[in-house]
Formats: C-alpha cells, sequence, structure tokens
C-alpha cells in the first residue's frame, strides 16, 4: 500500500526511470511484506533549477540525478523505515547507479482509513481490503 513519489531532474531516459521503480518496487516488497502488486509509483520531473536539494550542512555535492523519494503509508516501525531507507540506497546505486547523496527519502504516516483505491470509497475501511 505504500505510495512512492519520485522528484527527479527532467531529462533522464525512461528506461533508467522504469529501472530505477521497478528496484524500489523490489525494496517495498522485501521490506514492508506487501502484496507484488500493491504498487504504486509516481514520477514527477522538474526542470533542473526547480529542484534546490541542498545538503543540510552534511557536505554533500548533489548530481543532475537527484532524487527525491516521499513514501506516503500506513505507519511503519522505525526499524522497517530505517531498513527502508538503506536497502532502497544500496539498490539504487547497484543497480541505477544512483549515489547515496543523491538520494532524500521521507516518511508520510497516515491511517488504513485516509486511504481510497478508487470508487471514492474507503476499502481499508469498509473491510474491502
Amino acid at each position: 500500500m505504500p505510495l512512492l513519489v519520485f522528484d527527479v531532474v527532467e531529462g533522464q531516459n525512461v528506461s533508467d526511470l522504469r529501472k530505477m521503480l521497478d528496484c524500489a518496487h523490489q525494496v517495498v516488497l522485501e521490506v514492508f511484506q506487501v502484496p507484488a502488486r500493491d504498487r504504486y509509483q509516481i514520477v514527477n520531473e522538474h526542470k533542473a533549477g526547480l529542484m534546490v536539494i541542498e545538503d543540510t550542512g552534511l557536505g554533500f555535492e548533489r548530481s543532475r540525478q537527484m532524487t527525491v523519494v516521499r513514501v506516503f503509508t500506513s505507519p511503519r516501525s522505525q526499524e522497517q523505515k530505517h531498513l527502508f531507507m538503506r536497502r532502497l540506497a544500496e539498490e539504487l546505486q547497484e543497480q541505477c547507479g544512483i549515489r547515496g547523496e543523491d538520494l532524500m527519502i521521507s516518511f508520510f504516516s497516515n491511517t488504513r482509513e485516509d486511504w481510497s483505491f478508487g470508487m471514492g470509497e474507503a476499502q481499508y475501511a469498509t473491510g474491502k481490503l
């Protein structure tokens, strides 16, 4: 059920973006143990000058591969969130060449009653899911 929103600098190859999404989904399956078709991902592309992502004093040098990942999900344990962050960074580095310095991840928690998967119905709240 996590919804992952990726913000990237425009101009990346669609097949590279799809590979990034596939890697992220594998990490979601591994860490959150959701069903395989529980896949919700959106990519937003931005002009280079419209993504200002600095380093909060950590000394990171960002590149055009800067990727911000927002994870909207029902509550997860701190252990799960930290494992997800670490595994996503590892997989994106290994499979896509996205450096850890170019990856920012943030979690947004909500409850099951906050989700509608279609038809304007809160399927978790009604018991359909």
